[in-house]
């Protein structure tokens, strides 16, 4: 297991822990690596009957480490296992944004059954900032959860969405004061883990069914073209601008 990624089960509940505090629990090929295997792990486990992944400190997740971006050919397979993971998963997932969500820690949020923000959550998707496209399915989910022009806000203007209005927007069900978030969403999870298993896995599986045709269509074009971007000379001048302080030029 990761050092940065703690994982433990309690009440029939995985608690998936992204703890790498002192760069904003920004996720690296090997983070993505852990979470995938704890996710799959758990799917196959008849101890387990919820996912639940949060952020230690006050950070939910930076997102992708921007030095990643620099070795494109290490970072691709572990985040397109760890999106398959939250994709595929058959169990619900809960998540508790504790505080800033950056890129992939918005676009999961896509994937889960119930999502919980505290109020001092901010979310922002900066792909074409950083000359990328959107991912995690995120450009089809997005717009169907929100809206077009509301997802466009997001996806292509980059800006931030507070707790609440990421959930008067239906990407969270509920805002709770910072000190009440993990206690309120795990009580959640615990409460979904006392239900027929059963039952709860076939009726998201229903759910989702109604809601996700093309989903499995879309990640593969936007892997593909993600993929692409990786190599454009537009990622290389934001990474460059990033780590020397300064904004990006694409002239």
């Amino acid at each position: 297991m990761n050092q940065h990624i703690q994982v433990e089960t309690r009440d029939r509940v995985q608690r998936i822990v992204i703890d790498r505090r002192h760069k904003k629990n920004a996720l690296t090929p090997a983070m993505y690596t852990a979470i995938a295997d704890a996710l799959e792990a758990a799917e196959a486990s008849d101890d387990v009957r919820v996912h639940y992944i949060t952020g230690a400190g006050t950070v939910f997740t930076a997102g992708n480490d921007m030095a990643t971006f620099l070795n494109p050919g290490e970072f691709m397979a572990p985040v397109v296992r760890f999106l398959t993971a939250i994709r595929d998963a058959k169990k619900p997932l809960v998540i508790a944004v504790n505080g800033a969500a950056i890129g992939v820690g918005v676009t999961m949020l896509l994937h889960a059954d119930l999502v919980y923000a505290a109020a001092s959550a901010r979310l922002r998707t900066p792909f074409v900032d950083l000359g990328l496209v959107p991912e995690a399915g995120s450009s089809l989910l997005m717009p169907l959860t929100m809206g077009h022009t509301r997802a466009a806000e997001l996806l292509l203007l980059g800006e931030t969405l507070s707790a609440q209005r990421a959930c008067e927007s239906l990407l969270v069900n509920a805002v709770l004061d910072d000190d009440d978030l993990q206690d309120h969403a795990m009580a959640r999870a615990v409460a979904l883990a006392r239900r027929a298993p059963a039952a709860v896995r076939a009726s998201k599986a229903l759910m989702r069914r109604a809601n996700h045709t093309g989903l499995t269509e879309t990640m593969d074009e936007e892997y593909r073209v993600f993929a692409e971007r990786l190599a454009s000379p537009e990622l290389a001048e934001a990474v460059a601008a990033f780590l020397e302080k300064r904004a990006p030029e694409f002239s």
